[in-house]
């Protein structure tokens, strides 16, 4: 079944942060990843406001974000992200079936 990270950053440096942005995707690619969103446009709906970077990748399954998250390419670059921004990041199991 699917899986999901959400990523929630904050950016703090962001020239650095480009670096990052640079190396994610070869990781997210090569490990069966793909963006759903990634910075986008976005409106809060409920709630305080969300004020930091949303991202959305999906996954052929748990595994495979692990193995992503865990790479080389992706330790790379995290490396290059860690003095550039602060992040929560959430790992989620999708659904077998729609409920509906």
């Amino acid at each position: 079944m699917p899986a999901y990270m959400v990523a929630r950053i904050k950016v703090t440096d962001p020239e650095q942060y480009e670096v990052y942005k640079s190396l994610a995707p070869i990781a997210i690619k090569k490990y069966g990843g793909k963006y759903l969103t990634r910075g986008g446009a976005m409106e809060t709906l409920e709630g305080p406001e969300e004020t930091m970077r949303v991202v959305l990748l999906e996954y052929p399954d748990m595994a495979a974000v692990k193995a992503f998250y865990d790479s080389p390419e992706y330790k790379k670059a995290r490396d290059a992200r860690k003095d550039a921004a602060e992040g929560i990041f959430v790992l989620l199991e999708g659904l077998d079936a729609p409920l509906w």
